[in-house]
């Protein structure tokens, strides 16, 4: 058995999810005087690589302590939505379908294609990354219910639609940009697509359900795309934890890892090793109006 990580690398640079406390460190001692190196940390829960556990949203929920390991560790469908989705779009549970087999109790990797603008990348823009992806509507929400998934996990800042959260308010010039894209392409002005009877219905409506979901899934995510494979989430085992930092990865047979390690040497890599396939954007930018 064999591992590739899907995680985004974590440092003072990593952004956290909007207006949360990003990451910060010092050093308390080092190693001369004091014969080793000791450092301080302030964060978030919700910065680089993280899963939202129950009690971020739902007051009588489980903490991440009380996650199972066969909970977090399972069979999983990773689904590539690049070539269909663009800025501010919508995806839907048949987008999903029509690209990968997705079982009853699935764990479900959502690759937006939106990690190739994290801070790691080339191509990285943090306004594109955390409020211009694509995220889903209620019936995707209700099609993850009737799947019974485990968990969900996106390679973008949130598995919610940006505009379907605060950052609607919050950034009004990508509000109003969005606007005239569902206008166009949806036929309705965005508030009267995201009702507040929706509002960040991936977090509110799906965590008393016990689906809850990664959020900035990314390392070599390109690998899986369309494909099935065993993820693994690995929490701290965090009493009280409303949501934690991890590390998710893929796991592979040895049969398969030569495979891929041959398709990872093949590809562009960041500065941090990971690969990327730069398709990826050039099929998002097609589709979206102002790239």
């Amino acid at each position: 058995m064999k591992f590739f990580d899907m995680t985004i690398p974590l440092g003072i640079a990593t952004p956290p999810w909007p207006t949360y406390e990003p990451l910060q460190v010092k050093y308390f001692k080092r190693l001369a005087p004091n014969g080793a190196n000791g450092q301080l940390l302030t964060h978030s829960n919700h910065l680089g690589t993280h899963l939202d556990g129950e009690i971020h949203f739902y007051t009588p929920g489980k903490d991440i302590a009380s996650l199972d390991m066969d909970f977090l560790v399972h069979e999983a469908a990773v689904v590539d939505l690049s070539d269909i989705c663009g800025n501010y779009d919508v995806y839907s549970s048949q987008m999903v379908e029509e690209r990968v087999e997705v079982k009853e109790g699935d764990i479900l990797i959502v690759h937006t294609g939106y990690h190739h603008f994290g801070w790691d990348m080339p191509t990285a823009d943090e306004i594109r990354y955390m409020v211009m992806h694509p995220g889903p509507d209620r019936e995707f929400a209700d099609w993850a219910k009737s799947k019974k998934l485990r968990w969900i996990g996106a390679d973008c800042g949130s598995a919610d639609h940006p505009m379907n959260t605060i950052i609607r308010d919050w950034m009004p010039r990508q509000a109003a940009s969005a606007d005239r894209h569902f206008r166009e392409k949806y036929r309705m002005p965005l508030a009267d697509y995201f009702t507040g009877d929706k509002y960040q219905l991936m977090h509110i409506e799906m965590f008393p359900h016990g689906i809850i979901h990664a959020e900035c899934v990314g390392g070599d995510i390109d690998l899986f795309c369309n494909q099935r494979v065993t993820i693994g989430f690995f929490p701290w085992r965090f009493v009280d934890g409303e949501s934690s930092i991890g590390r998710c990865v893929a796991i592979v047979d040895d049969s398969e890892y030569e495979k891929l390690m041959a398709r990872k040497a093949a590809l562009p890599k960041t500065r941090f090793g990971d690969c990327f396939n730069p398709e990826h954007v050039e099929q998002i930018n097609r589709l979206s109006r102002y790239y």
